[in-house]
């Protein structure tokens, strides 16, 4: 049998490429388009290899179309994962079996496995959201659902993910310890977690999921979940790193007039 590829004259240019898409996948710097009509997976094996970690699905996350749209699907067991769009306005939980539609030109998925956070970024040329903007209200008032935050409150946050914040793009971060933490805050580990506590509860209350405690709530879990939903909703940036620096230098200077 004679071999096509000896028989066919050069292909045209663009011939034989896959279908154009507008969806690509950003992890770690990297971006990775996404063929139309395909399936995209993501975990510890598939299209995106995120990460050889034994808490992470082999197939944890999948992108398709369907419907003439984009669908992010949750094909694991146990890991959930925080979606939202790049200004942390809009933000859901996507649990195992769940799938939502991607409809924002930037959409933001973050996630935890054991003690490491993840982050990508999903680019479509197309959404099928298209933002109007508002003018901002004259009176100062924050826009609804903000959760006003104490500035030692923010600073215990922007410690916790401050290997999150300083990264550069997308990628992985091993979240520290509480005493890791309270250690870079200047404070002691009461302090510290006194101050989890009421910042576990204040977003409790306004509705984020796995931050009470209890039997089944380990310490590592809640630190992890808090990150989470800290980074993809904006609660902290990385324009609030300085942050602790000027706390370790207003330490410094207290210390100092206590030793004249």
């Amino acid at each position: 049998m004679t071999d096509v590829d000896d028989t066919v004259p050069p292909a045209a240019p663009g011939a034989g490429e896959p279908v154009p898409s507008d969806l690509s996948v950003e992890f770690a710097g990297e971006y990775l388009t996404v063929p139309a009509g395909s399936r995209f997976t993501i975990g510890r094996e598939g299209d995106l290899a995120i990460d050889d970690n034994r808490f992470l699905h082999r197939h944890f996350l999948s992108i398709e179309q369907s419907g003439g749209l984009w669908w992010l699907v949750n094909i694991g067991t146990r890991l959930s994962a925080t979606v939202t769009d790049t200004e942390g306005r809009v933000q859901a939980q996507l649990a195992p079996g769940a799938r939502l539609p991607i409809v924002f030109g930037m959409t933001t998925v973050v996630f935890s496995a054991g003690p490491t956070t993840y982050e990508l970024t999903v680019h479509t040329a197309q959404p099928a959201f298209r933002e109007t903007r508002h003018e901002e209200s004259v009176d100062g008032e924050s826009t609804i659902g903000a959760v006003p935050l104490t500035p030692s409150q923010k600073i215990l946050i922007v410690a916790l993910a401050e290997p999150v914040l300083r990264r550069d793009g997308t990628g992985m971060s091993e979240l520290p310890s509480s005493a890791a933490a309270a250690q870079r805050l200047g404070w002691s580990i009461t302090r510290f977690n006194r101050k989890l506590d009421n910042v576990c509860d204040k977003l409790d209350r306004q509705g984020v999921p796995g931050l009470r405690g209890g039997v089944t709530t380990s310490a590592t879990n809640r630190r992890v979940r808090l990150v989470e939903h800290a980074v993809a909703s904006r609660i902290v940036t990385r324009d609030d790193l300085p942050m602790l620096d000027n706390q370790l230098e207003s330490d410094r200077a207290d210390a100092a007039k206590g030793d004249a």
